[in-house]
Protein backbone atom coordinates (compact mmCIF):
# COMPACT_ATOMS: atom_id res chain seq x y z
CA UNK A 1 0.00 0.00 0.00
CA UNK A 2 0.93 3.83 -0.42
CA UNK A 3 0.80 5.84 2.12
CA UNK A 4 2.88 9.17 0.75
CA UNK A 5 0.01 11.46 2.65
CA UNK A 6 -0.43 9.67 5.54
CA UNK A 7 0.21 11.26 9.12
CA UNK A 8 0.50 10.49 12.58
CA UNK A 9 1.08 7.17 13.09
CA UNK A 10 1.90 4.99 9.78
CA UNK A 11 4.07 1.78 8.58
CA UNK A 12 7.34 1.87 7.91
CA UNK A 13 8.93 2.06 3.92
CA UNK A 14 10.45 -0.36 2.26
CA UNK A 15 13.09 -0.21 0.35
CA UNK A 16 11.15 0.75 -3.31
CA UNK A 17 9.11 3.61 -0.66
CA UNK A 18 6.29 1.67 -0.33
CA UNK A 19 4.61 1.21 3.42
CA UNK A 20 3.64 -2.64 3.17
CA UNK A 21 1.75 -4.23 5.41
CA UNK A 22 2.47 -7.40 4.91
CA UNK A 23 6.45 -6.80 4.98
CA UNK A 24 5.93 -5.54 8.67
CA UNK A 25 3.62 -8.36 9.57
CA UNK A 26 6.19 -11.43 8.37
CA UNK A 27 8.94 -9.17 10.35
CA UNK A 28 7.26 -8.73 13.62
CA UNK A 29 5.98 -12.15 13.70
CA UNK A 30 9.34 -13.37 13.27
CA UNK A 31 10.89 -11.22 15.77
CA UNK A 32 8.20 -12.04 17.81
CA UNK A 33 9.58 -15.75 17.92
CA UNK A 34 13.35 -15.40 17.36
CA UNK A 35 14.03 -15.75 21.21
CA UNK A 36 12.31 -19.12 21.90
CA UNK A 37 11.75 -20.33 18.22
CA UNK A 38 14.55 -19.46 15.40
CA UNK A 39 13.25 -21.89 12.61
CA UNK A 40 9.64 -20.54 13.40
CA UNK A 41 10.90 -17.16 12.90
CA UNK A 42 12.60 -17.93 9.85
CA UNK A 43 9.68 -19.74 8.11
CA UNK A 44 7.42 -16.43 8.96
CA UNK A 45 10.32 -13.74 7.06
CA UNK A 46 10.22 -16.47 4.34
CA UNK A 47 6.78 -16.96 3.78
CA UNK A 48 5.81 -15.44 0.23
CA UNK A 49 2.03 -15.44 0.60
CA UNK A 50 1.86 -13.35 3.83
CA UNK A 51 -2.10 -12.72 2.62
CA UNK A 52 -2.98 -16.65 2.69
CA UNK A 53 -0.17 -17.77 4.49
CA UNK A 54 -0.07 -15.86 7.76
CA UNK A 55 -2.63 -18.54 9.51
CA UNK A 56 0.33 -21.30 10.24
CA UNK A 57 2.58 -18.16 11.91
CA UNK A 58 0.32 -16.90 14.39
CA UNK A 59 -0.72 -20.10 15.67
CA UNK A 60 3.07 -21.10 16.20
CA UNK A 61 2.96 -17.65 18.52
CA UNK A 62 1.16 -19.48 20.75
CA UNK A 63 2.49 -23.27 20.08
CA UNK A 64 5.98 -21.38 21.20
CA UNK A 65 4.83 -19.57 23.92
CA UNK A 66 3.22 -22.60 25.60
CA UNK A 67 7.39 -24.60 26.62
CA UNK A 68 7.35 -21.91 29.75
CA UNK A 69 6.13 -18.75 31.24
CA UNK A 70 9.29 -17.17 30.67
CA UNK A 71 8.96 -18.52 26.75
CA UNK A 72 5.31 -16.82 26.62
CA UNK A 73 6.59 -13.65 27.97
CA UNK A 74 9.92 -13.24 25.56
CA UNK A 75 7.55 -13.44 22.63
CA UNK A 76 5.25 -11.10 24.04
CA UNK A 77 7.93 -8.26 24.86
CA UNK A 78 9.77 -9.08 21.66
CA UNK A 79 6.62 -8.55 18.98
CA UNK A 80 5.93 -5.28 21.15
CA UNK A 81 9.98 -3.92 20.97
CA UNK A 82 9.84 -4.80 17.25
CA UNK A 83 6.22 -3.01 17.03
CA UNK A 84 7.63 0.25 18.34
CA UNK A 85 10.54 -0.18 16.81
CA UNK A 86 10.22 -0.23 13.34
CA UNK A 87 6.59 1.24 12.96
CA UNK A 88 6.97 5.65 12.49
CA UNK A 89 5.26 8.07 12.77
CA UNK A 90 4.79 11.55 10.97
CA UNK A 91 4.06 14.96 13.09
CA UNK A 92 3.14 18.35 11.04
CA UNK A 93 6.40 20.02 11.27
CA UNK A 94 8.93 17.64 12.16
CA UNK A 95 8.84 14.91 9.65
CA UNK A 96 9.07 11.33 9.75
CA UNK A 97 10.16 9.45 13.13
CA UNK A 98 10.50 6.62 14.91
CA UNK A 99 7.25 5.69 17.01
CA UNK A 100 8.89 6.01 20.71
CA UNK A 101 9.23 9.70 19.66
CA UNK A 102 5.85 9.65 20.47
CA UNK A 103 6.57 9.01 24.46
CA UNK A 104 7.66 12.61 24.58
CA UNK A 105 6.01 14.69 22.04
CA UNK A 106 4.19 17.91 22.90
CA UNK A 107 0.57 17.80 21.95
CA UNK A 108 -0.45 19.58 19.20
CA UNK A 109 -3.20 20.80 21.41
CA UNK A 110 -4.67 20.99 24.85
CA UNK A 111 -7.77 19.34 25.80
CA UNK A 112 -10.61 20.21 28.47
CA UNK A 113 -12.60 17.91 29.84
CA UNK A 114 -16.72 18.76 29.35
CA UNK A 115 -18.45 17.02 32.56
CA UNK A 116 -21.91 15.42 30.96
CA UNK A 117 -24.35 14.16 33.71
CA UNK A 118 -26.66 11.26 33.23
CA UNK A 119 -30.24 12.26 33.87
CA UNK A 120 -31.79 8.76 35.09
CA UNK A 121 -31.03 6.91 38.35
CA UNK A 122 -28.14 4.55 38.44
CA UNK A 123 -29.26 0.41 38.37
CA UNK A 124 -28.49 -1.24 41.47
CA UNK A 125 -28.74 -4.82 39.86
CA UNK A 126 -27.13 -6.91 37.11
CA UNK A 127 -29.15 -7.53 34.39
CA UNK A 128 -28.82 -9.05 30.72
CA UNK A 129 -30.47 -8.27 27.77
CA UNK A 130 -31.28 -11.68 25.74
CA UNK A 131 -33.74 -13.03 23.00
CA UNK A 132 -35.98 -10.05 24.22
CA UNK A 133 -35.76 -10.56 27.79
CA UNK A 134 -33.35 -8.39 30.60
CA UNK A 135 -32.41 -11.55 33.03
CA UNK A 136 -32.15 -10.91 36.58
CA UNK A 137 -31.49 -13.00 39.60
CA UNK A 138 -32.30 -16.47 39.47
CA UNK A 139 -33.06 -16.13 35.34
CA UNK A 140 -29.86 -14.88 34.70
CA UNK A 141 -27.91 -17.73 37.16
CA UNK A 142 -29.86 -19.87 35.23
CA UNK A 143 -29.12 -18.57 31.80
CA UNK A 144 -25.18 -18.52 33.03
CA UNK A 145 -25.59 -22.04 34.03
CA UNK A 146 -26.98 -23.08 30.33
CA UNK A 147 -24.18 -22.03 28.71
CA UNK A 148 -22.00 -23.43 30.48
CA UNK A 149 -23.81 -26.67 30.08
CA UNK A 150 -23.41 -26.14 26.45
CA UNK A 151 -20.15 -25.00 26.35
CA UNK A 152 -20.86 -21.35 25.06
CA UNK A 153 -19.01 -20.33 28.28
CA UNK A 154 -16.15 -21.33 30.41
CA UNK A 155 -17.39 -22.27 33.66
CA UNK A 156 -14.63 -19.62 35.06
CA UNK A 157 -16.64 -17.23 33.09
CA UNK A 158 -19.85 -17.82 34.45
CA UNK A 159 -18.12 -17.80 38.12
CA UNK A 160 -17.22 -13.97 37.36
CA UNK A 161 -20.36 -12.97 36.26
CA UNK A 162 -22.49 -14.27 39.32
CA UNK A 163 -19.61 -12.77 41.63
CA UNK A 164 -20.60 -9.42 40.31
CA UNK A 165 -24.59 -9.86 40.16
CA UNK A 166 -23.65 -10.90 44.11
CA UNK A 167 -21.86 -7.47 44.40
CA UNK A 168 -23.88 -5.23 42.75
CA UNK A 169 -22.33 -2.13 44.53
CA UNK A 170 -19.41 -2.97 42.05
CA UNK A 171 -20.83 -2.04 39.36
CA UNK A 172 -20.62 1.77 39.60
CA UNK A 173 -16.73 1.06 39.53
CA UNK A 174 -16.32 3.96 42.55
CA UNK A 175 -13.00 5.82 42.44
CA UNK A 176 -12.07 4.99 39.26
CA UNK A 177 -12.54 6.95 35.49
CA UNK A 178 -12.80 4.25 32.58
CA UNK A 179 -10.99 5.85 29.48
CA UNK A 180 -13.15 4.01 26.28
CA UNK A 181 -10.71 4.70 23.64
CA UNK A 182 -13.46 3.79 20.52
CA UNK A 183 -16.56 5.42 23.05
CA UNK A 184 -18.69 4.39 19.59
CA UNK A 185 -17.47 1.10 18.91
CA UNK A 186 -20.53 -1.47 19.60
CA UNK A 187 -18.60 -3.94 21.33
CA UNK A 188 -17.58 -1.36 24.24
CA UNK A 189 -18.67 -0.76 27.69
CA UNK A 190 -19.63 2.81 27.82
CA UNK A 191 -23.50 2.52 27.71
CA UNK A 192 -23.49 -0.40 30.30
CA UNK A 193 -21.23 1.58 32.69
CA UNK A 194 -23.02 5.06 32.55
CA UNK A 195 -26.10 2.88 33.13
CA UNK A 196 -24.80 1.30 36.19
CA UNK A 197 -23.44 5.02 37.44
CA UNK A 198 -19.66 5.04 36.26
CA UNK A 199 -17.67 7.52 35.57
CA UNK A 200 -16.56 7.53 31.95
CA UNK A 201 -13.92 9.00 29.50
CA UNK A 202 -14.91 8.71 25.93
CA UNK A 203 -12.22 8.70 23.08
CA UNK A 204 -13.38 8.92 19.84
CA UNK A 205 -12.64 10.30 16.22
CA UNK A 206 -14.27 13.79 16.21
CA UNK A 207 -17.27 13.22 13.82
CA UNK A 208 -20.47 15.00 15.08
CA UNK A 209 -22.44 12.07 14.50
CA UNK A 210 -20.84 9.51 16.37
CA UNK A 211 -20.76 11.92 19.22
CA UNK A 212 -24.51 12.91 19.17
CA UNK A 213 -24.75 9.61 19.66
CA UNK A 214 -22.26 9.13 22.59
CA UNK A 215 -23.40 12.28 24.36
CA UNK A 216 -27.80 10.97 23.96
CA UNK A 217 -26.41 7.74 25.61
CA UNK A 218 -24.59 10.04 28.37
CA UNK A 219 -28.06 11.88 28.90
CA UNK A 220 -30.37 8.79 29.14
CA UNK A 221 -27.77 7.16 31.54
CA UNK A 222 -27.18 7.30 35.28
CA UNK A 223 -23.27 8.04 35.14
CA UNK A 224 -20.58 11.11 34.38
CA UNK A 225 -19.15 11.26 30.83
CA UNK A 226 -16.52 13.29 30.32
CA UNK A 227 -15.95 14.82 26.75
CA UNK A 228 -12.37 15.91 25.10
CA UNK A 229 -12.61 18.68 23.14
CA UNK A 230 -10.61 21.98 22.58
CA UNK A 231 -10.65 25.30 25.26
CA UNK A 232 -13.65 27.80 24.92
CA UNK A 233 -15.69 24.27 23.38
CA UNK A 234 -17.86 23.49 25.95
CA UNK A 235 -21.54 23.21 26.30
CA UNK A 236 -23.41 20.12 26.03
CA UNK A 237 -26.03 20.92 23.51
CA UNK A 238 -25.15 20.17 19.05
CA UNK A 239 -21.61 22.18 19.59
CA UNK A 240 -20.30 20.15 21.48
CA UNK A 241 -21.09 16.97 19.34
CA UNK A 242 -19.10 19.36 16.79
CA UNK A 243 -16.04 20.04 19.00
CA UNK A 244 -15.38 16.97 20.65
CA UNK A 245 -13.33 14.25 20.02
CA UNK A 246 -9.69 13.19 18.97
CA UNK A 247 -7.94 11.23 16.24
CA UNK A 248 -5.44 8.88 18.14
CA UNK A 249 -3.61 8.01 14.98
CA UNK A 250 -2.14 11.64 14.70
CA UNK A 251 -3.13 12.91 18.59
CA UNK A 252 -1.26 10.68 21.03
CA UNK A 253 0.13 13.45 22.80
CA UNK A 254 -3.00 15.28 23.24
CA UNK A 255 -5.03 12.39 24.94
CA UNK A 256 -1.89 11.39 26.79
CA UNK A 257 -2.01 14.70 28.08
CA UNK A 258 -5.32 15.03 29.04
CA UNK A 259 -6.16 11.94 30.57
CA UNK A 260 -3.56 12.40 33.61
CA UNK A 261 -5.34 14.94 35.32
CA UNK A 262 -8.74 13.31 34.78
CA UNK A 263 -10.08 12.13 38.58
CA UNK A 264 -10.30 8.60 39.99
CA UNK A 265 -7.82 5.57 39.23
CA UNK A 266 -7.38 5.40 35.39
CA UNK A 267 -8.56 2.63 33.63
CA UNK A 268 -7.54 2.36 29.46
CA UNK A 269 -9.90 0.27 27.65
CA UNK A 270 -9.00 -0.17 24.57
CA UNK A 271 -11.64 -0.98 22.48
CA UNK A 272 -10.39 0.66 18.97
CA UNK A 273 -11.72 -0.90 15.32
CA UNK A 274 -10.92 0.15 11.90
CA UNK A 275 -10.54 -1.63 8.52
CA UNK A 276 -7.67 -3.29 7.30
CA UNK A 277 -4.34 -1.84 7.84
CA UNK A 278 -5.56 1.62 9.85
CA UNK A 279 -6.58 -1.26 12.33
CA UNK A 280 -3.10 -1.39 12.91
CA UNK A 281 -2.13 1.74 12.83
CA UNK A 282 -4.54 2.98 15.52
CA UNK A 283 -4.05 -0.11 17.36
CA UNK A 284 -0.07 1.05 17.32
CA UNK A 285 -1.14 4.25 18.89
CA UNK A 286 -2.61 2.87 21.94
CA UNK A 287 0.08 1.02 22.54
CA UNK A 288 2.00 4.26 22.62
CA UNK A 289 -0.46 6.09 24.55
CA UNK A 290 -0.65 3.35 27.12
CA UNK A 291 3.40 2.98 27.76
CA UNK A 292 3.28 6.88 27.80
CA UNK A 293 0.40 6.84 30.06
CA UNK A 294 2.16 4.42 32.14
CA UNK A 295 4.65 6.70 32.87
CA UNK A 296 2.62 9.20 33.51
CA UNK A 297 0.43 7.07 35.88
CA UNK A 298 1.83 4.03 37.13
CA UNK A 299 -1.52 2.90 38.58
CA UNK A 300 -3.20 2.89 35.46
CA UNK A 301 -5.33 -0.53 35.00
CA UNK A 302 -5.86 -1.64 31.16
CA UNK A 303 -8.76 -3.40 29.74
CA UNK A 304 -9.22 -5.21 26.27
CA UNK A 305 -11.55 -7.59 24.83
CA UNK A 306 -9.80 -10.38 22.87
CA UNK A 307 -11.69 -11.47 19.68
CA UNK A 308 -12.84 -14.77 19.77
CA UNK A 309 -11.19 -15.67 16.09
CA UNK A 310 -7.70 -16.05 17.04
CA UNK A 311 -5.74 -19.04 18.37
CA UNK A 312 -5.53 -20.10 21.93
CA UNK A 313 -4.70 -22.43 24.32
CA UNK A 314 -7.29 -24.21 26.13
CA UNK A 315 -8.09 -26.10 29.08
CA UNK A 316 -8.23 -29.84 29.00
CA UNK A 317 -11.97 -29.33 29.79
CA UNK A 318 -12.66 -27.78 27.06
CA UNK A 319 -10.71 -30.75 24.95
CA UNK A 320 -12.80 -33.00 26.90
CA UNK A 321 -15.94 -31.30 26.13
CA UNK A 322 -15.25 -31.21 22.11
CA UNK A 323 -14.17 -35.18 22.34
CA UNK A 324 -17.52 -35.69 23.71
CA UNK A 325 -19.49 -33.74 21.06
CA UNK A 326 -17.92 -35.12 18.04
CA UNK A 327 -18.46 -38.87 19.82
CA UNK A 328 -21.33 -37.74 20.30
CA UNK A 329 -22.38 -36.29 16.40
CA UNK A 330 -24.91 -37.77 15.10
CA UNK A 331 -25.25 -40.85 12.44
CA UNK A 332 -25.73 -38.58 9.58
CA UNK A 333 -22.79 -35.95 10.41
CA UNK A 334 -20.68 -39.17 11.04
CA UNK A 335 -22.13 -40.75 7.21
CA UNK A 336 -21.31 -37.51 6.00
CA UNK A 337 -17.89 -36.21 7.46
CA UNK A 338 -15.81 -39.08 6.25
CA UNK A 339 -16.47 -38.21 2.15
CA UNK A 340 -16.63 -34.73 3.04
CA UNK A 341 -13.02 -35.06 4.12
CA UNK A 342 -11.64 -37.34 2.05
CA UNK A 343 -13.02 -35.12 -0.99
CA UNK A 344 -11.72 -31.57 1.11
CA UNK A 345 -8.25 -33.57 1.40
CA UNK A 346 -9.03 -33.18 4.94
CA UNK A 347 -9.91 -29.86 5.60
CA UNK A 348 -13.40 -30.48 5.77
CA UNK A 349 -15.16 -31.29 9.66
CA UNK A 350 -12.02 -32.33 11.40
CA UNK A 351 -12.12 -33.06 14.89
CA UNK A 352 -10.84 -29.91 17.12
CA UNK A 353 -8.63 -31.50 18.93
CA UNK A 354 -5.65 -34.58 20.03
CA UNK A 355 -8.04 -36.59 22.85
CA UNK A 356 -6.35 -36.22 26.57
CA UNK A 357 -4.61 -32.98 25.11
CA UNK A 358 -3.39 -30.47 27.91
CA UNK A 359 -3.83 -27.62 27.21
CA UNK A 360 -5.64 -27.84 23.47
CA UNK A 361 -5.34 -25.75 20.94
CA UNK A 362 -8.37 -23.74 19.64
CA UNK A 363 -7.53 -22.26 16.37
CA UNK A 364 -10.55 -19.77 15.23
CA UNK A 365 -8.78 -17.56 12.65
CA UNK A 366 -10.91 -16.65 9.69
CA UNK A 367 -8.85 -15.62 6.77
CA UNK A 368 -11.30 -13.51 5.63
CA UNK A 369 -10.02 -11.23 8.74
CA UNK A 370 -6.59 -10.92 7.31
CA UNK A 371 -3.48 -10.72 8.21
CA UNK A 372 -3.70 -6.98 9.84
CA UNK A 373 -6.14 -7.66 11.88
CA UNK A 374 -4.63 -10.53 13.18
CA UNK A 375 -1.74 -8.88 14.05
CA UNK A 376 -3.98 -5.68 15.80
CA UNK A 377 -5.73 -7.95 18.26
CA UNK A 378 -2.36 -9.71 18.65
CA UNK A 379 -0.34 -6.89 19.90
CA UNK A 380 -2.97 -6.25 22.52
CA UNK A 381 -2.69 -9.89 23.80
CA UNK A 382 0.69 -8.93 23.83
CA UNK A 383 0.23 -5.81 25.94
CA UNK A 384 -1.66 -7.69 28.43
CA UNK A 385 0.97 -10.21 29.08
CA UNK A 386 3.50 -7.62 29.13
CA UNK A 387 1.67 -5.75 31.71
CA UNK A 388 0.49 -8.35 33.91
CA UNK A 389 3.65 -9.88 34.33
CA UNK A 390 5.06 -6.21 35.49
CA UNK A 391 2.33 -6.29 38.16
CA UNK A 392 -0.16 -3.96 36.45
CA UNK A 393 -4.29 -4.96 36.88
CA UNK A 394 -5.01 -6.41 33.61
CA UNK A 395 -8.76 -7.02 32.10
CA UNK A 396 -8.96 -9.24 29.05
CA UNK A 397 -11.55 -11.45 28.37
CA UNK A 398 -12.20 -13.30 25.26
CA UNK A 399 -15.65 -11.97 23.78
CA UNK A 400 -18.33 -14.02 21.99
CA UNK A 401 -18.87 -13.84 18.18
CA UNK A 402 -21.32 -11.07 17.63
CA UNK A 403 -22.98 -9.42 15.10
CA UNK A 404 -21.38 -6.11 15.00
CA UNK A 405 -21.72 -4.15 11.96
CA UNK A 406 -18.23 -4.73 11.32
CA UNK A 407 -18.79 -8.63 11.03
CA UNK A 408 -22.14 -8.69 8.95
CA UNK A 409 -21.14 -6.47 6.07
CA UNK A 410 -19.09 -9.55 5.01
CA UNK A 411 -21.65 -11.67 3.42
CA UNK A 412 -19.42 -15.14 3.59
CA UNK A 413 -19.19 -13.89 7.69
CA UNK A 414 -22.80 -13.21 8.31
CA UNK A 415 -23.72 -16.51 6.36
CA UNK A 416 -21.09 -18.21 8.27
CA UNK A 417 -22.31 -16.52 11.50
CA UNK A 418 -26.23 -17.35 10.37
CA UNK A 419 -25.12 -21.10 10.24
CA UNK A 420 -22.55 -21.24 13.44
CA UNK A 421 -25.38 -23.46 15.71
CA UNK A 422 -25.59 -26.27 13.55
CA UNK A 423 -21.74 -26.45 14.70
CA UNK A 424 -23.10 -25.85 18.27
CA UNK A 425 -21.83 -22.12 18.30
CA UNK A 426 -23.81 -19.22 19.32
CA UNK A 427 -23.34 -16.04 17.79
CA UNK A 428 -24.40 -13.19 20.04
CA UNK A 429 -26.54 -9.99 19.33
CA UNK A 430 -24.16 -6.50 20.54
CA UNK A 431 -26.59 -5.77 23.25
CA UNK A 432 -25.72 -9.31 25.07
CA UNK A 433 -21.81 -9.04 24.49
CA UNK A 434 -21.27 -6.17 25.57
CA UNK A 435 -22.80 -5.86 29.34
CA UNK A 436 -21.60 -9.44 29.31
CA UNK A 437 -18.19 -8.29 28.81
CA UNK A 438 -18.97 -4.89 31.10
CA UNK A 439 -19.58 -7.37 33.89
CA UNK A 440 -16.13 -9.15 33.47
CA UNK A 441 -14.17 -5.96 33.45
CA UNK A 442 -16.11 -4.99 36.51
CA UNK A 443 -15.14 -7.97 38.17
CA UNK A 444 -11.88 -8.23 36.99
CA UNK A 445 -11.00 -4.08 38.62
CA UNK A 446 -13.17 -5.02 41.88
CA UNK A 447 -10.30 -8.28 42.24
CA UNK A 448 -6.71 -6.87 41.16
CA UNK A 449 -7.17 -8.51 37.40
CA UNK A 450 -8.86 -11.82 38.31
CA UNK A 451 -6.79 -14.92 39.59
CA UNK A 452 -3.25 -15.07 39.14
CA UNK A 453 -2.45 -18.41 36.77
CA UNK A 454 1.04 -19.95 36.23
CA UNK A 455 1.19 -19.20 32.81
CA UNK A 456 0.10 -16.69 30.28
CA UNK A 457 -2.25 -18.92 28.94
CA UNK A 458 -4.29 -19.57 31.51
CA UNK A 459 -4.78 -15.59 32.25
CA UNK A 460 -6.23 -15.52 28.53
CA UNK A 461 -8.33 -18.62 28.99
CA UNK A 462 -9.95 -17.39 32.21
CA UNK A 463 -13.85 -16.26 31.89
CA UNK A 464 -13.65 -16.89 28.02
CA UNK A 465 -16.68 -16.30 26.37
CA UNK A 466 -15.97 -17.68 23.32
CA UNK A 467 -19.65 -18.49 22.06
CA UNK A 468 -18.53 -22.45 21.76
CA UNK A 469 -15.69 -22.23 19.44
CA UNK A 470 -13.14 -23.48 21.80
CA UNK A 471 -15.74 -26.62 22.43
CA UNK A 472 -16.98 -27.36 19.32
CA UNK A 473 -16.56 -31.06 17.97
CA UNK A 474 -15.47 -29.47 14.59
CA UNK A 475 -11.76 -27.15 14.07
CA UNK A 476 -13.60 -24.38 13.53
CA UNK A 477 -12.20 -23.38 10.22
CA UNK A 478 -13.01 -26.79 9.00
CA UNK A 479 -16.60 -26.32 9.53
CA UNK A 480 -16.79 -22.17 8.52
CA UNK A 481 -17.35 -22.62 4.78
CA UNK A 482 -20.12 -25.47 5.64
CA UNK A 483 -21.62 -23.20 8.33
CA UNK A 484 -22.14 -20.75 5.43
CA UNK A 485 -23.54 -22.40 2.81
CA UNK A 486 -26.22 -23.49 6.14
CA UNK A 487 -26.54 -19.82 6.87
CA UNK A 488 -26.52 -18.12 3.61
CA UNK A 489 -30.25 -17.84 3.57
CA UNK A 490 -30.55 -16.83 7.39
CA UNK A 491 -27.85 -14.27 6.87
CA UNK A 492 -28.45 -10.50 7.82
CA UNK A 493 -26.38 -8.08 5.00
Amino acid sequence: MSGAAEAGVVFPATADGRRSTAALGRSVVGDALRPVDRAGALAAEQETNWRAGYLVHFRRLVEAGLTSREAAVSIAAAGLESLHGRMRVVLPGQGETGLDHLRTAPAGRTLAAVEVAGTAEPERELSLPYSGRRLRRDDLLRQLDAWVDRGVVEPSCAEAVRAVAAHPEWLALPDHTVTVLGAGAEMGPLTALLRWGARVAAIDLPRPQVWERVLDTARRGAGTLLVPTGHGAGGDGRGLSRSAGADLITEVPAVAEWIPGLPGTPVLGNYVYADGATNVRVSMAVDALTTRLQGARPDTALAFLATPTDVFAVPAEAVEHSVRAYAGRSRTAKLLGRPLRTLSAGRLLRRAYVPGADPGISDSLVPQQGPNYALAKRLQRWRAVVARDAGTTVSMNVAPPTRTRSVVKNRALAAAYAGAHRFGVEVFEPATANVLMAALLVHDLHTGGGPAHPHPWEDEAYAAAHGGLWRTAYAPRSALGLAAVLGYGGART
